[in-house]
């Protein structure tokens, strides 16, 4: 323990909150030392989801690791899933075979994925703030952006969509329109949000000054992300290291002022109208074509081929029983994930299997400041800190 509790002073007192306080998503805790209702320091504990999906990642073949990555940032799940294919095919050499089209469906998926990672956020932090009320505007716009997705995917959240060298799928009919509908209606309840707290006075208290972090402890953290850009830092891995086709869209990166929990909830508000900018941008700009990469050692071949031919026969029987082999090397590829650079490191040894799988995650690495962040502060502002930092248990698991 960080904190030495035989030294505590006649007026300061131990306090325990979590893993089971609501608040703390069942798997933080916080041992907290108080002066009155102050927090004078504290213990953040973050290991109460032993999962390890670096190391079941190593057990498994390239492609079966796919579904475990929609269970790293699981609101968000479409950009891991992105990010872990694509540090696969520049494992393989293929990055730059990938279709146009492909690449343009996962922008627009990670969009709307990003999307539905910001209004849980705020969603949540509002809800445990007493906004219950505002709360279900959010799931609501939630709601029509997951409809979208389900009606992609198949699935509403763990959607393990994309393929090695590809898509599980092409967009289904009448998905331009539905997909123009939802974000037209997701729009209004932004604006009604926009209505509802940029200067509703009880949420401005509770959140302006609050949770204050300087550019130069962001960045010492290691911030990336909407924390970062509260800060006013304009770091956003989509311009700074442009991947797929981010560099053919026009986009802005809105940035704070003062690194609180208020610039936080505003940078991941606007965020949200750049990424339905993005998509209608993408929309406009996709291509036709093929939605895989032409290689029938990486991608299975159509079940046409499969069922009618003795090569399709094969190609199936080995990827499936032996898997995809990537060479003997290493890389590192990120994203832009929801809550900030999500990066993929995979080492190979020439097998089936990843040799190594590590995981940069965005929220594990914010839940370092969280002890700096909440001192100083009262017990009450505990919560719209920690939710502000959008702290996910699958991605914070090691």
């Amino acid at each position: 323990m960080a904190l030495d509790i035989e030294k505590i002073a006649d007026d300061q007192m131990i306090l325990n909150i979590g893993p089971s306080h609501p608040a703390m998503h069942g798997t933080i805790r916080i041992v907290v030392k108080l002066e009155g209702e102050t927090v004078v320091d504290s213990d953040v504990e973050v290991g109460f989801l032993h999962r390890g999906f670096e190391k079941m990642a190593e057990s498994f073949r390239y492609q079966q690791v796919i579904p475990l990555t929609d269970r790293l940032n699981y609101v968000s799940p479409l950009i891991n899933n992105v990010g872990y294919v694509m540090a696969v095919e520049k494992l393989l050499g293929i990055e730059d075979l990938i279709p146009e089209r492909t690449q343009y469906i996962r922008v627009i998926m990670s969009e709307l994925s990003r999307i539905t990672d910001h209004l849980t956020c705020l969603g949540a932090m509002v809800m445990e703030l007493g906004a219950q009320t505002a709360f279900f505007y959010f799931m609501t716009a939630r709601e029509y952006i997951y409809q979208v997705i389900e009606h992609v995917t198949g699935a509403r959240v763990t959607t393990s969509y994309t393929r090695i060298g590809g898509l599980r799928n092409d967009l289904p009919d009448g998905f331009e329109e539905l997909l123009e509908a939802a974000l037209r209606k997701t729009e209004e309840v932004l604006s009604e949000i926009h209505g509802l707290f940029d200067r509703n006075r009880i949420f401005i208290d509770r959140t302006r000054g609050v949770g204050v972090i300087s550019q130069e402890d962001a960045i010492s953290y290691g911030f990336t992300g909407p924390l970062l850009r509260a800060t006013g830092i304009p770091y956003d891995v989509r311009k700074a290291y442009p991947y797929l086709v981010y560099d053919r869209l026009d986009f802005e990166i809105p940035v704070g002022e003062y690194g609180d929990t208020y610039d936080r909830y505003m940078v991941r508000m606007l965020e949200m109208e750049q990424s339905i900018r993005i998509i209608r941008q993408a929309m406009k700009q996709l291509p036709e074509g093929p939605i895989y990469v032409d290689r029938r050692d990486i991608v299975l071949p159509p079940k046409e081929e499969v069922y009618n031919t003795i090569e399709g026969t094969i190609n199936h029987f080995k990827l499936i029983f032996e898997g995809i082999k990537p060479p003997k090397g290493e890389v590192y590829v990120a994203v832009e994930g929801g809550n900030g650079e999500l990066g993929f490191y995979i080492v190979s040894d020439g097998s089936e299997r990843p040799y190594k799988v590590r995981v940069r995650p965005p929220s594990f690495i914010h839940m370092a400041a969280l002890s700096d962040l909440i001192k100083g502060h009262m017990i009450a502002d505990i919560i719209p800190i920690f939710g502000s930092i959008n702290m996910i248990g699958g991605e914070c698991d090691r």
